[in-house]
């Protein structure tokens, strides 16, 4: 069984994949193109368009022209729009879902559950009057008021990843576009639709020409952006190298960039936490979406004696994953996306051995006949099962480095003290968790973790839409989180107004600092 019939079309198009420019779908004339593969089968589905400097211009240039206009719109006209979109988005959000498999190769489940997460900062968006309530102060001096509001940038740009196609985008434009700015997405080139398909219900809510623009592309469309003039803001989600980049240049060029990176997310697991809860926590955040999450579990950090037990019973459930075409209502695991990131994945699984770490259950191999992974009737496909490692030393490169596939490394440490030690050290804090029955060594970890994102006893620790996403240390470059109310003033500057008015006025010049009198 697999996902609604009525969703096989959406998966069968082989139409080029282009741009969404001024509100119309618009075809690429570069005459560059790259292959989208279908990851379940490893046939190429389609081509995407690669945008020339030119193109990525001719977008800008929508968004800066659609930018008076909509910046002068009141902000409860704003919301309204995005309420015809965000019931456009649930009345489609299995299409997007299908949408998403088909080129990201994610289970359908699981993509539903990304295109519901997107949903919610749409609905926070909603809300967008209120978010932009400034403060006021009545007679701070003799006759004078100062209040604050908060006002748009103008054209502002997201670059965002393969891994959500439809989450990522929509922890951005939402909250961009009810802010008053216009935008222009720059999205994964692996797993392009969703993007074109969101721009479609935009225009459909009725939102105005040129105000969403998507152009698709490579390095040269992120570098067109990040120097363009008109673009004052970039919001990006991605590696850590091209997110160091991305800030770097974009401030180089004046712009405000918030720059998410990579992740290595550890999950602390105390003697006292419960054996099942855990193992199951450590089963679908590790392996959820083959790996291929910022947030994914990757490091299973053991405390004392419970490596014991809990490494046999990960390596249990580990043999018995359910990998197969992720239209199947049953999958666990789908297909890497493509074949050099499994290629990377498997190179990470061999230099694991090579250093001396133990492969409990090595995903390159099926755990039944012993013969390389593969999934029946689809020999073709990017795939691999989920893969084990155990006694992993802190030394050593799938502990240091993040994979971004089905690997779970499992580290002994001694206390508590010495696990705390262990994520702290690391070079990057996005997400951790930690297992445990004990309400002190819980609020202790809390307060001590250098990471941005915690979870007791939640494995997946990805803020709701109204509290916002961002790591620590190299997991984010720029001062403000995605979403949320630090969403809402990335995407906006503050102004201070001070007034009086003639009769209040002294007569003659003042020469010293104005304070309050």
């Amino acid at each position: 069984m697999g996902a609604p019939d009525a969703l096989t079309a959406t998966l069968s198009s082989t139409t080029e994949i282009g741009h969404f420019i001024a509100g119309q779908a618009v075809a690429s004339r570069s005459g560059r193109r790259q292959p989208v593969y279908n990851p379940t089968t490893g046939a190429v589905a389609r081509q995407v368009a690669l945008a020339s400097t030119d193109e990525v211009n001719v977008g800008v240039a929508a968004a800066q022209a659609a930018s008076p206009a909509w910046s002068d719109t009141p902000p409860i006209r704003r919301a309204r729009v995005l309420f015809k979109f965000l019931e456009l988005m649930n009345q489609h959000r299995d299409t997007l879902a299908a949408m998403i498999t088909a080129e990201h190769g994610k289970v359908f489940t699981d993509a539903q559950g990304e295109v519901s997460r997107g949903i919610d900062i749409i609905e926070f968006s909603c809300g967008i009057p209120q978010l932009l309530k400034g403060d006021y102060t009545e007679q701070v001096s003799t006759g004078i008021d100062n209040w604050t509001l908060r006002q748009p940038l103008g054209v502002v740009a997201g670059i965002t990843p393969f891994n959500f196609p439809v989450m990522v985008p929509c922890w951005m434009f939402p909250v961009a576009i009810a802010a008053g700015n216009c935008f222009v997405l720059k999205p994964s080139e692996r797993d392009p639709s969703p993007s074109l398909f969101m721009a479609e219900l935009l225009k459909q809510a009725g939102l105005p020409d040129g105000v969403f623009n998507v152009v698709q592309g490579d390095k040269l469309a992120v570098d067109t952006l990040l120097t363009h003039p008109d673009v004052k803001a970039i919001s990006f989600v991605g590696s850590t190298p091209i997110a160091q980049y991305i800030y770097e240049t974009g401030a180089h060029h004046g712009k405000r960039v918030q720059a998410l990176g990579g992740a290595k997310n550890h999950m602390v697991v105390m003697p006292d936490a419960d054996l099942e809860q855990t193992v199951d926590a450590l089963i679908g955040a590790g392996y959820g979406s083959a790996g291929e999450r910022c947030m994914a579990i990757s490091v299973a950090v053991a405390v004392g004696d419970v490596a014991d037990k809990l490494v046999p019973a990960l390596a249990a459930r580990a043999k018995t994953l359910k990998v197969k075409n992720g239209l199947e209502l049953d999958a666990e695991m789908g297909p890497i996306v493509t074949r050099e990131a499994l290629e990377r994945i498997t190179g990470y699984i061999a230099a694991g051995v090579a250093e001396g770490a133990t492969l409990v259950v090595d995903g390159r191999v099926d755990p039944v006949s012993g013969k390389p992974f593969q999934v029946p009737g689809f020999e073709g496909g990017f795939f691999i099962g989920g893969t084990l490692f155990d006694h992993v030393t802190a030394d050593m490169r799938i502990y240091r480095e993040e994979i971004f596939g089905p690997v779970l490394v499992v580290v002994r440490v001694p206390d508590f003290a010495a696990a705390v030690k262990l994520v702290n050290d690391h070079e990057y804090g996005n997400g951790v968790a930690c297992f445990t029955s004990d309400g002190n060594v819980a609020r202790e970890f809390a307060r001590r973790i250098q990471v941005g994102m915690v979870g007791i006893n939640v494995p997946i620790p990805v803020p709701m839409a109204w509290h916002g996403f961002g790591g620590w240390k190299k997991s984010l470059f720029g001062d403000m989180h995605a979403y949320g109310e630090e969403g809402v003033r990335f995407y906006t500057k503050q102004k201070s107004v001070m007034q009086r008015w003639p009769a209040s006025i002294a007569k003659g010049a003042e020469f010293v600092m104005p304070t309050a009198k």
